[in-house]
């Protein structure tokens, strides 16, 4: 039986909820439009894998409340190691299921025009702006009826605006915290990066409660002109139950850079969408992804990097884990455009399967519509190798143990290259955490 395709908040509903955040004209339409859309569109269709039985559609809160906080100590142990509290220039932003909980940002960050702030503040004290950036470039409404469903119930996420000719030496850090079973969560994350600028941005998706079935739609844009550099990191490490649709993507002027080091942890269905247009004459896009499945979960990572400028450069390295029941489908796209001629597309995706009954597959695809180009892949699927685990054994080590730092091992070309050091350091604690 297929999920039910009736939405549960009508346009009613979402007229009040927009009224209530006080957000100007255009973006209530742009719900209003959203919510229509959503009715007609079909699903996404994720390659080798039938999402027709996953629930990305039905739940029953909308807008759960999360307390603020007054002390960073009031957090729960396991999202304080996230944060640095010792810090004392912070630029952190903190949201408890859909509640902006903390905010900070330097004050020289302030005087240099950088704005870090929730997407619902952003909404109302720096609408044109955010209405330049926001679901233009990136991210279209229209794409699918996930899209579209997003932009008609956004409850929650941050803009990132670094103005031209500023560098922004410290990171930025997002952490999305849930904590409320009842929590659904359309998170919109937005970071522009004016020409000539830099930023690293980083952000952690985490549960600390169990839930019977949630809904989480994450979307991200990051948007790079003319000779910016945007490193973004991500650790997502959701509750099982959890069905999740997140689509990052982003779009590179001329001599840009855009840097994705992504974690991809969840405990729940998921699909993932790592998309960067290289739209400028000598841009460059690079994904590093590390992957551990487990339970019964099923999973579906697509990553593409399309070259529409000349001399632009897109490399694709991703290395999983599928452990007990686990399955996860690995799409690599290099697609090289018709007048993108010089430029270079490479990829790498890697699957380990610790169990009989787990499974992963690696598709890497070249689309290639010029001729001066270079591009090339590589791909494999296997178990763990019992020689290995025999010597590992051999020497004393328990099994579970042995395959531990087998997993480490194989982990470790894309863990250890991770291009933001707090990223490296939460990814080598949760894989421990999930191959225990």
């Amino acid at each position: 039986m297929t999920v039910d395709t009736k939405l549960p908040f009508d346009q009613e509903y979402i007229l009040n909820y927009s009224k209530e955040l006080g957000e100007p004209e255009w973006l209530k339409e742009l719900r209003v439009l959203a919510l229509q859309k959503a009715a007609e569109l079909p699903m996404p269709k994720p390659d080798k894998t039938k999402i027709d039985k996953w629930n990305f559609t039905q739940f029953k809160d909308h807008a759960v409340a999360g307390t603020t906080l007054t002390d960073l100590n009031e957090l729960p142990e396991e999202v304080k190691t996230l944060i640095d509290l010792d810090a004392t220039d912070q630029n952190l932003y903190i949201q408890r299921n859909n509640t902006p909980a903390f905010a900070s940002l330097s004050e020289e960050l302030k005087e240099q025009g950088v704005i870090f702030t929730d997407i619902h503040t952003a909404a109302r004290e720096h609408s044109e702006l955010l209405q330049k950036y926001f679901m233009k470039d990136g991210v279209k409404v229209d794409e699918h009826r996930l899209t579209a469903l997003h932009a008609a119930y956004l409850n929650g996420g941050v803009f990132v605006y670094v103005p031209k000719n500023v560098e922004v030496k410290t990171p930025l850090q997002a952490v999305f915290v849930h904590d409320n079973k009842d929590a659904n969560l359309f998170n919109h994350v937005l970071v522009v990066a004016e020409d000539n600028s830099s930023v690293t941005y980083v952000e952690n998706y985490i549960s600390t409660t169990e839930v019977e079935e949630a809904v989480f739609n994450l979307v991200t844009e990051v948007i790079a002109g003319t000779n910016a550099k945007v490193s973004y990191g991500a650790v997502d490490n959701l509750a099982k139950n959890i069905t999740t649709y997140v689509n990052r993507r982003g779009v590179a002027g001329r001599d840009a850079r855009i840097e994705w080091a992504l974690g991809l942890m969840n405990d729940g269905n998921t699909i993932s969408e790592n998309v960067t247009n290289l739209m400028g004459d000598g841009s460059f896009g690079d994904t590093k992804t590390v992957v551990v499945g487990r339970g019964n979960q099923k999973q579906n990572f697509t990553t593409k990097v399309v070259h529409f400028g000349k001399h632009s450069e897109g490399y694709i390295l991703k290395h999983g884990v599928m452990k007990d029941e686990a399955s996860s489908i690995f799409n690599g796209i290099g697609k090289i455009e018709h007048g993108a001629s010089k430029s270079n597309a490479e990829q790498e995706s890697r699957v380990l399967m610790l169990s009989e009954k787990a499974r992963g597959d690696a598709n890497p695809i070249l689309l290639i519509d010029e001729d001066d180009v270079t591009a090339g892949h590589a791909a494999s699927v296997g178990r763990v190798d019992p020689m290995q685990l025999y010597y590992l054994m051999s020497r004393g080590i328990p099994k579970r143990e042995a395959e531990r730092l087998i997993i480490h091992g194989f982990l470790a070309p894309v863990v250890n290259n991770m291009p933001i050091e707090g990223v490296k350091n939460q990814l080598i604690e949760v894989i421990e955490r999930k191959v225990r």
